[in-house]
């Protein structure tokens, strides 16, 4: 390419980029129009580079070229779609008619083609759109969103372009969205077109069928014909080869179970004992592959694990090395800037070794521990503790049927990780709590780890001490979040639920204000996560979301109050409702220490009807997506307490705005900046009803105060709410346990 590499612009032109640009984009891989044209390539790099993706590696770019060239020259047939392709592609055509930042999203199980189908369609698109791949983290907001709105003006400003970007990882997705528009604004940058669209690839082990693209483990007839025929095109290419082509095989085969165990039957003969450094590395990548598809180990780390064996035979590459494993595992290189990544061929063929271990008494509490104790006792890369934080704490999302409305299923998010929830199942309960202790120990700086070994605790062992402890360990280790403060209320609150637990009014007083007070703390630290002093710094994670949990916790542990104490005895009623003094009602008791838990008792109400007040508003103004509803025990939870504390129904505020737009006797009463966005929507149906033709400037004074009786009121709270494209990863749901 003499002159260059260059971007596509809007008017389908191309502008070349000299390498000033080309370095300034060190997160972004970046796909140019005129990608590998002109090129001359070594003929053994592009056998090396095809045969690596058989075999299970990710796609590089280089791959689709290979297989364009080839069918251009008639000596290979297509690089193949499957069929989800057309759709996809199309949806991302769509985009383009509209402005701002907007998002396509493919859901896909692991190991079935998701990433692969992703890159094929920005290699398609990548005359039309500034095509590019996250490569960097998405919790590096800043920088990300600098270089994303760098690749969408480079050039000058007739040339711009849409950036189509890929993104593995739809963590801090609408931070990102935010930061960009704020770089935007920042370098005064205008435009009629959009700025960029993101293509998220979302692995999940459950699919939905949904409105989005989703790709299974499942072939159609088209698919099988397709596969069959690339399979007769690479037999005559590479013989015996194709033996190995673990990736490319178990698709072919329509992802059979049969083929993966045959290829793992090397895994049969591993021993509890006497395991040797390779064979420990090769579990090691077994168990990470297996609970977090599109996870690896650098080749260096492999290498530096496996020379406190063998140092006489450290020349010898990894695969020699670790042999007779070799064909199971695959290093492979992105570009130049990266270093060498080492991965099993396939996730089925991970999940296969690591049952065959377990059954061979290599139990996966025993690979963990081990992985943790010798990989990450030394400084731990950002990459290997978030493929960590998944495999231990990272709850998926089951799918069930859901009884009350038949056939439609509902997804649910799992209690813990798949893997502690095998080993819960296939192990014992000490082990699980062990290797999240060990994690615990060794990420001393991580919240995560002891939240979830306290969740743990609690939940599963009900040794609410330790669940306790640990609570309050993970609080210190990140005292300002307050999803992680969320847990200690948790704690307390499921003690209180317990049966076990001590029926004496004292002891229950007193545990319940413990738990009053975390949910508090947690609902002040929600507050404080929208103030200044949580801006964005390209490195903390600021939830997009409100966190609501605090206010509906305490609204649980009143519930159990009542039911615990009031509706137990009709003397704690009394006191509730100031109906007799607290002096004679504790003296009838005959525990005057109880005296401490007066002021407890007497805030109550006020309390709880504040808060079921909000939460009534948030249920009723809002939902988490278009298509999604909250869990209908929150609903039931708020209602039945505010009826124990007001002694009456909590109010339908859409019935009690349509019974006031009736109501005359306010018509003429014009509410002030202070009244609330309901006051001001009555007073607007009001002055619509009256059909003045004249009262355009009245309807549009209503309708500014309208809005910024909403800032004031429910912007921060109901933020992110309501939008089908809302990031699942910052959507955390109210927790019923």
């Amino acid at each position: 390419m003499a002159s260059g590499l260059a971007l596509s612009t809007a008017k389908s032109g191309n502008i070349f980029v000299g390498s000033e640009i080309r370095d300034s984009l060190s997160l972004l891989d970046v796909l140019y129009a005129n990608q590998f044209e002109g090129e001359s390539l070594d003929p053994e790099v592009v056998e090396q580079t095809e045969e690596t993706f058989y075999r299970g590696a990710p796609p590089k770019w280089l791959n689709f070229h290979i297989s364009e060239q080839a069918e251009s020259d008639s000596t290979g047939t297509s690089f193949i779609k499957r069929d989800g392709y057309d759709r996809l592609r199309q949806q991302i055509q769509n985009k383009r008619r509209l402005h701002g930042i907007s998002t396509v999203k493919l859901f896909h199980q692991p190991g079935c083609g998701g990433t692969t189908l992703a890159m094929q369609v920005l290699w398609d698109l990548r005359k039309t759109f500034r095509c590019a791949v996250l490569t960097g983290s998405t919790s590096d907001i800043t920088n990300v969103a600098t270089e994303v709105v760098h690749l969408f003006t480079a050039g000058s400003r007739r040339n711009q372009n849409t950036v189509l970007l890929l993104l593995n990882d739809e963590h801090n997705l609408e931070n990102l969205q935010d930061s960009i528009m704020e770089k935007m604004a920042e370098q005064k940058t205008f435009t009629t077109m959009p700025v960029v669209i993101f293509l998220t690839c979302v692995r999940k082990n459950a699919v939905l069928q949904n409105d989005h693209v989703v790709l299974q483990k499942v072939l159609s007839d088209t698919e099988k014909q397709k596969f069959n025929e690339k399979k007769e095109e690479l037999i005559k290419k590479y013989r015996d080869r194709c033996g190995q082509f673990h990736g490319f095989n178990i698709m072919q085969t329509n992802f059979s179970q049969a083929y993966v165990e045959q290829a793992c039957t090397v895994f049969s003969t591993v021993q509890r004992s006497k395991k040797s450094l390779k064979t420990q590395l090769a579990t090691f990548l077994s168990l990470l592959n297996a609970y977090v598809p599109g996870s690896y180990l650098l080749e260096s780390q492999c290498l530096d694990f496996l020379q406190h064996e063998d140092s006489i035979n450290g020349h010898l590459s990894l695969e020699d090395r670790m042999r007779p494993f070799s064909h199971l595992i695959i290093t492979f290189q992105h570009d130049a800037r990266s270093g060498k990544k080492v991965c099993m061929a396939h996730p089925m063929i991970a999940q296969c070794c690591t049952e065959l271990m377990g059954d061979a008494g290599v139990t996966r509490s025993d690979t963990a521990r081990n992985f943790l104790n010798c990989l990450c006792r030394d400084e731990v890369s950002p990459w290997l503790l978030g493929f960590v934080k998944d495999m231990l704490t990272k709850r998926e999302m089951k799918v069930e049927e859901n009884p009350v409305k038949g056939k439609e299923v509902k997804e649910e998010r799992e209690r813990f990780s798949r893997l502690i929830l095998d080993i819960q199942s296939k192990e014992c309960e000490v082990h699980t709590a062990s290797v999240l202790k060990m994690a615990s120990m060794i990420f001393l700086q991580n919240p995560f780890f002891p939240q979830a070994l306290a969740r743990f605790y609690y939940i599963e062992l009900k040794d609410f001490n330790k669940a306790e402890s640990w609570a309050k360990e993970a609080k210190e280790r990140d005292p300002k979040k307050s999803f992680v403060a969320d847990t200690l209320g948790q704690v307390y609150k499921n003690q209180l639920k317990n049966k076990e637990f001590s029926t004496k009014p004292r002891e229950i007083l007193k545990l319940a204000t413990k738990a009053i007070r975390a949910f508090k703390d947690e609902e002040q630290l929600a507050e404080n996560e929208y103030g200044a002093d949580m801006a964005e710094d390209g490195n903390t994670k600021v939830f997009h979301i409100f966190n609501t949990r605090g206010q509906f916790g305490y609204l649980q542990v009143c519930n159990l109050i009542y039911d615990r104490l009031v509706a137990q005895n009709e003397i704690w009623k009394r006191v509730l409702t100031n109906n007799v003094s607290m002096g004679s009602v504790l003296g009838s008791l005959g525990d005057n220490k109880l005296y401490r838990f007066n002021h407890l008792i007497s805030s109550l109400r006020d309390e709880v009807e504040k808060k079921c007040n909000f939460l009534n508003a948030y249920l009723t103004f809002s939902k988490p997506g278009m298509q999604k509803d909250d869990p209908s025990y929150i609903q039931r939870d708020v209602s039945s307490c505010y009826l124990k504390y007001a002694e009456h129904p909590l109010p339908d505020l859409i019935s009690d705005i349509m019974d006031k737009c009736e109501d005359n006797v306010e018509e003429n009463m014009s509410p002030s900046d202070e009244d609330s966005p309901e006051s001001h929507i009555i007073a607007l149906l009001k002055e619509w009803a009256e059909d003045n033709k004249n009262n355009s400037s009245d309807l549009m004074l209503v309708t500014q105060k309208i809005n910024h009786s909403y800032e004031c009121t429910y912007a921060k709270y109901l933020r992110s709410r309501g939008h089908d494209d809302q990031c699942q990863h910052t959507r955390q749901p109210l927790d019923s346990t």
